[in-house]
C-alpha cells in the first residue's frame, strides 16, 4: 500500500512549478510507482492563461476549490469549471486553461502516467515516457 501526504511532497522534486508562474503540479502517483496512471494535485494561478494539448496522455480534472475555465479550441466552446466540476480530456482535447478570479486547486489523472519533471513544450505537450 501506498500513502502519499501532500505535505511531503512540497519543496521537493515532486513539486514543479511551471517557467511562467501560470501552475504548480503536486505529483502524488507517479510513473515509477506502478499504478498505471498518475495523480496531481494542481494550483492554476488566477488570471493565467495556458495552452496544454496533451496529444500523449489522456486527463480527467476534478476542482476541489477555486474557479477558472476551459476553452476546448476545435470548437471554440467554453465550461465554466467551479468546485465538484470533473472535465475528461478524453479525446487529447487542445485546449486553453484559465484560472478565474481566484486560485483554482485541481486533481489531475494522467493516463498513461507521467515520470514526473515534465513540463508542457512550445504546443503544450507533455513528452512521451519512452522508459
Amino acid at each position: 500500500m501506498k500513502v502519499v501526504k501532500l505535505e511531503d511532497i512540497l519543496g521537493t522534486e515532486r513539486d514543479v512549478h511551471a517557467e511562467n508562474g501560470n501552475w504548480v503540479s503536486r505529483r502524488l502517483i507517479l510513473k515509477k510507482d506502478n499504478m498505471g496512471y498518475s495523480v496531481h494535485d494542481t494550483v492554476i494561478k488566477a488570471g493565467t492563461e495556458t495552452h496544454i494539448w496533451y496529444q500523449n496522455h489522456l486527463e480527467a480534472v476534478y476542482c476541489i476549490e477555486g474557479d477558472g475555465e476551459v476553452e476546448t479550441l476545435k470548437d471554440g466552446k467554453i465550461h465554466k469549471i467551479t468546485p465538484g466540476t470533473l472535465y475528461a480530456l478524453d479525446e487529447n482535447d487542445e485546449h486553453l486553461l484559465r484560472g478565474g478570479k481566484e486560485d483554482m486547486r485541481v486533481v489531475c489523472v494522467f493516463n498513461p502516467p507521467i515520470s514526473g519533471k515534465e513540463v508542457h513544450d512550445e504546443n503544450g505537450v507533455y513528452p512521451v515516457d519512452e522508459d
